[in-house]
């Protein structure tokens, strides 16, 4: 069985010279550090990775509710979207699946300026829900790894 592994060029390469924590990024023309704290070993020149998902996370929940309310011609101003990672108890999550261990929580704050009636900031909450990222962190996630 041969693997369905694109030839296309990679979007995202990652570099670290294996001594510590600190990462290069390259994604295109745009260059990132990533690291850990200092307080997990780290020397904290860069995000975390969990921070980087966050981020996405952040990022793809405001363009999906900005792009959604220009559609509609709806006035919103400014989308600022707060997150936070945990580990929880699966046991401690009365909506959860999973109910042994331990799972990750995300908690997604989404602040939404201007005039917008309540149906349009309810309709945009909703709307939160639908970016890709969401889709695809609430989804079963496929990753393959080959050694090259």
């Amino acid at each position: 069985m041969t693997a369905n592994i694109s030839n296309d060029p990679p979007h995202v390469i990652v570099r670290g010279d294996a001594t510590g924590f600190a990462q290069e990024i390259e994604i295109g023309p745009h260059h990132l550090k990533a690291d850990e704290p200092v307080a997990f070993g780290g020397t904290d020149i860069g995000p975390s990775p969990y921070d980087f998902l966050l981020a996405a996370l952040g990022t793809c929940t405001s363009m999906t509710v900005s792009l959604y309310a220009r559609r509609k011609g709806w006035p919103l101003e400014n989308v600022t979207v707060s997150l936070h990672h945990s580990k929880i108890h699966a046991a401690d999550c009365a909506d959860c699946d999973t109910k042994v261990g331990k799972l990750d929580r995300i908690e997604r704050e989404i602040q939404l300026t201007g005039a917008l009636t309540n149906e349009q900031r309810a309709k945009l909450m909703e709307i939160a829900d639908k970016c890709p990222v969401h889709q695809t962190l609430t989804s079963e996630i496929n990753i393959r790894t080959r050694a090259v």
